[in-house]
């Protein structure tokens, strides 16, 4: 069932195929989920920002990191990690851009680093980041595919001295249903199914967590919690085993960028609550600072004034703002 917020975005996107150039002249209606879609690009890679569409393919290639949806860029024109690319890949080699980034997050960072685990095309934003090591109980982590993976990933410098890893989870008209993931598979096989697989992966790392509330797990298995919960243990594993890992974190902060105008998820009395999105998900924390919701325009506010993002800008304003 589409939201209010997810179908404007598509009848958007339809007049931008139909009556504009933003997607290069490319036509729509590649099959998705068995039938032609009218917001579905025949041509996956021209739902990336053109002057980036080459080097993030080769981004993707150079460190083994799975698409979504198949091994090529999809098509699909609301997919949020597309939308996560095209507002930040452009700006990641740039010190000053990504430093203004993380500023309108909190005025206490100062510096930011280039993230040595991209093999190749190492620069200030990671896409698809995973840790070294299994730390969450999933098995040998693979970047964007079977297993907690970041969005985005900024390696910053505190005021305090301390290096801090900002994990950013990005939405653009998700939406969720009432599935209990710690449910699944149940009435099929109570024993094995994959909601007993999840409880096991993760029941003793939540009640070992010095973020997340232990007294009631319930609301970790229904989305988004579901993500949120499993970033949060990542960033904090990462954390408590920097000594086993490449990158070398004492902190960290957990963003949130979601467009205000997605009510759909930022306000849904969510029934493993009775409370919206924020409420609920801020109640399970023990340390409310360590996340924080943001907009794709405010978290680019101060970046994007630079001329040379100009192109930038008037894209992202086009097609998502």
């Amino acid at each position: 069932m589409r939201s209010n917020y997810q179908e404007n975005q598509r009848k958007r996107s339809i007049e931008l195929i139909k009556n504009t150039n933003i997607f290069d002249g490319d036509t729509a209606g590649k099959i998705f989920l068995g039938a032609k879609r009218d917001f579905v690009l025949m041509n996956g890679e021209r739902n990336i920002f053109k002057p980036v569409r080459k080097e993030v393919v080769e981004y993707f290639s150079g460190n083994n990191i799975s698409w979504w949806g198949g091994a090529r860029p999809t098509g699909h024109v609301l997919s949020s990690q597309i939308a996560c690319l095209n507002h930040l890949f452009y700006i990641r080699n740039d010190k000053e851009a990504v430093m203004q980034m993380i500023n309108n997050l909190s005025p206490d960072f100062t510096g930011v680093l280039k993230i040595p685990t991209d093999r190749n095309y190492p620069a200030f934003i990671q896409f698809e980041a995973v840790s070294d090591n299994n730390n969450l109980n999933e098995g040998q982590p693979t970047r964007g595919n079977n297993c907690t993976s970041i969005d985005a990933l900024v390696y910053a410098q505190h005021k305090d001295g301390s290096k801090w890893i900002i994990p950013i989870e990005w939405k653009y008209t998700e939406h969720y249903n009432n599935q209990n993931k710690a449910d699944e598979g149940y009435r099929v096989d109570p024993i094995n199914c994959k909601g007993e697989e999840r409880k096991k992966r993760y029941t003793e790392l939540i009640d070992n967590s010095v973020q997340l509330d232990s007294a009631n797990h319930t609301c970790y298995y229904f989305e988004p919690f579901y993500q949120l919960m499993r970033q949060t243990l990542w960033a904090e594993q990462l954390v408590r085993n920097k000594d086993c890992e490449t990158i070398k974190a004492d902190n960290y902060l957990h963003v949130h960028v979601i467009p205000a105008e997605n009510t759909d998820l930022l306000h849904k009395t969510y029934k493993c609550s009775g409370k919206d999105m924020e409420t609920t998900w801020r109640s399970h924390l023990k340390d409310t600072s360590k996340y924080m919701i943001i907009s794709p325009e405010k978290l680019l506010s101060n970046s994007l004034n630079n001329p040379r993002y100009e192109e930038l800008k008037n894209y992202l304003m086009k097609r998502y703002w």
